[in-house]
């Protein structure tokens, strides 16, 4: 294998790479000349409510799949073992919960952005406090998404740093402004299908380079990359079952739960059983980017070993290592470099057109819809037409500032897209499940959340930075938590690894907390504070709810309650054990006195205000 640097593009990897961009492009001139050519707001922001659930399904897969991912998830495998692969356990809970209780919640309320529901459920200004944290972690993210894989391609091939981040940011802008959110979907498809490939390419062939798979497995077992179920319950381990399993579960709700971009798909379904379908389809979907992922870093191993070129390679970050192995180990197949870095690109335009369109919709329905009601349906989507627009320059430019930082800085920004996701899960948590929550509460929580995230992130960002970006083969204790910009996060990239035996303690021991519990920390918080300032101020009465927006978690779960309960030797029910037939109030003060006559109906269909019964027919968890 060639030990020199840098490797370098064919013609025809070119041509695939501009491939990519033109069908993209396409997609979206198609979508803005058919059907209503996105006249209005409901088409441009939600495409018209009209989505079938098996793209929505790609596209949740991929909006979160991000370029990040490609290359990290791999490098991950490959210097510390399969461990992270059991973050896959998390997707069960981490979808099934979204559909279950925030689809039914997000849906039957008929909103356009995920934000209205906190001015619904509390006030005005939770609503725009929600939405200004959601902007301030949208628009990091989106330069980062842009600028790490064009970074590390630039550092690996030569191919032109600003070249690629030009090409990707104004293409991505371009056919998100013209084809709105159906463009973004059905690109969102065809770039998961190049994903796919390109990854698939690099494993099949990775493996014939070995020897076939007899040998690959030998030399991953050789290796010991095969990791055993670390059931080790110490959260400041960064990896180990309980953090991945559990901890992944608060992380994907961040994301597929209350996050605008995965919202604004389930609100885009034609029903709700469509949008509820499309969140099981994800599983599948979400299982094989992570395998793939997984089973890149194990060829990774399998060709090169512990000592390896990769070693003696001077990597400032451990994605360059993908990258570099790609390279490497395709230069003979003319054509698959091309192919891989088409996937790679693939995965930061589906992250960055999820984003540009989701700003969009929450400027213009929670910070300028509400101030110019008398707004023509023309002008409205015009102006979203043009937001959109407008959050691609301010990716482009947040590319050029992270170009300007060092990689601390840059790591820092990605820390704090991570940090966010937890304050704000736990806020839509904190109306969604305890109706005596007020808007106090929701305020005081989200900031004492934020507060948190940021002492704990940067805090333990500052205690690592001694620490050099090595390989490492051992679960570490001592992490800084990076980000949670994909529910298959990068964590290996920008990861400081440290040697340290001895178990932190104190405030160490708190910063050393590792990444994947940090969402539900945050939430946590959140809520905890949230609950106490609402009794101490006086919580909600039922009778101010707005109808629909609480979940009712006390009914779901009494069943299993007095099932518990119930004495086990008993022929009969003593007086003390029988059921007295009383009235529920529902979480908003109405009596529950219709819940079989209109259960499949509440199941398809928005919860009409003058329902009786509110969201008590949705299926439990």
């Amino acid at each position: 294998m060639d030990v020199t640097g840098q490797k370098y593009f064919t013609t025809i990897d070119f041509v695939l790479f501009v491939l990519l961009l033109v069908a993209s492009m396409v997609i979206g001139l198609y979508y803005a000349l058919s059907g209503g050519r996105q006249r209005t707001t409901q088409e441009f922001l939600l495409a018209d409510r009209s989505m079938k659930c098996l793209p929505l399904s790609l596209s949740l897969m991929a909006s979160f799949q991000s370029a990040v991912a490609i290359v990290g998830t791999p490098a991950e495998v490959y210097a510390n073992g399969t461990q992270y692969w059991f973050i896959g356990c998390s997707y069960i809970l981490g979808l099934l919960i979204p559909a279950h209780i925030f689809i039914p919640v997000f849906y039957r309320l008929h909103l356009n952005s995920a934000y209205q529901y906190l001015e619904l459920r509390f006030c005005k200004t939770v609503r725009i406090c929600g939405t200004v944290t959601f902007i301030f972690q949208m628009v990091i993210y989106m330069g980062v998404g842009v600028y790490t894989p064009a970074l590390a391609l630039n550092a690996v091939t030569g191919f032109h740093l600003w070249g690629a981040v030009l090409a990707t940011g104004l293409i991505c802008t371009v056919y998100t402004t013209l084809g709105g959110l159906k463009a973004v979907i059905w690109t969102d498809v065809f770039q998961t299908l190049v994903m796919f490939a390109g990854q698939l390419a690099v494993i099949i062939v990775g493996v014939q380079q070995v020897g076939g798979l007899s040998d690959f497995w030998r030399k991953i077992r050789e290796g010991h990359r095969i990791s055993s179920i670390d059931l080790n319950p110490d959260p400041t381990v960064r990896h180990t079952f309980w953090t991945l399993a559990l901890g992944g579960v608060f992380l994907m709700l961040s994301l597929y739960g209350v996050n605008q971009a995965q919202v604004q798909r389930y609100l885009s379904s034609r029903t709700e059983k469509e949008a509820i379908m499309s969140c099981y389809m994800a599983f599948p979907c979400l299982q094989i980017a992570l395998g793939l992922s997984c089973l890149m870093g194990l060829v990774m191993f399998a060709c090169y070993g512990d000592n390896s070129t990769l070693n003696k390679q001077f990597f400032t970050s451990k994605d360059q290592m993908v990258l570099y192995f790609v390279m490497d180990m395709l230069q003979n197949f003319p054509g698959l470099p091309g192919l891989f870095v088409a996937c790679l690109f693939s995965a930061s335009l589906s992250t960055i057109s999820s984003a540009f369109n989701s700003l969009a919709t929450v400027t213009m329905e929670d910070l300028i819809k509400p101030h110019c009601t008398s707004m023509t349906e023309a002008r409205a989507t015009l102006l979203s037409k043009m937001l959109a627009f407008s959050y691609g320059l301010i990716c482009l430019a947040m590319a050029y500032v992270f170009h300007l930082m060092n990689s601390s800085v840059l790591q820092a920004a990605l820390s704090i897209f991570g940090m966010v996701g937890g304050p704000l899960l736990g806020l839509f948590c904190l109306g969604i499940f305890f109706p005596w929550a007020n808007s106090t509460g929701a305020v005081t929580g989200l900031v004492a959340g934020l507060v948190m995230a940021f002492w704990v992130g940067i805090g333990g960002f500052v205690t690592q930075m001694p620490s050099s970006i090595i390989m490492h083969s051992q679960n570490c204790t001592d992490k800084v938590a990076t980000e949670n910009i994909t529910m298959a996060t990068v964590t290996a990239i920008l990861t400081p690894v440290s040697d340290k035996p001895s178990k932190p303690v104190g405030l160490h021991g708190l910063y050393s907390l590792s990444y994947m519990w940090y969402s539900a920390l945050n939430s946590s918080v959140v809520v905890l504070f949230g609950l106490i300032v609402s009794l101490l101020t006086g919580p909600m009465k039922e009778q101010d709810l707005t109808r629909g927006t609480v979940y009712p978690l006390v009914e779901k779960i009494h069943p299993f309650l007095q099932m518990l309960a119930k004495p086990k030797s008993c022929l009969g029910s003593s007086p003390e054990h029988r059921q007295i037939p009383i009235r529920r109030d529902q979480m908003n003060g109405v009596a529950n006195t219709e819940r079989n006559t209109e259960m499949e109906e509440e199941r398809e269909t928005f919860l009409p205000l003058s329902q009786i019964s509110c969201l008590e027919q949705e299926t439990a968890v």
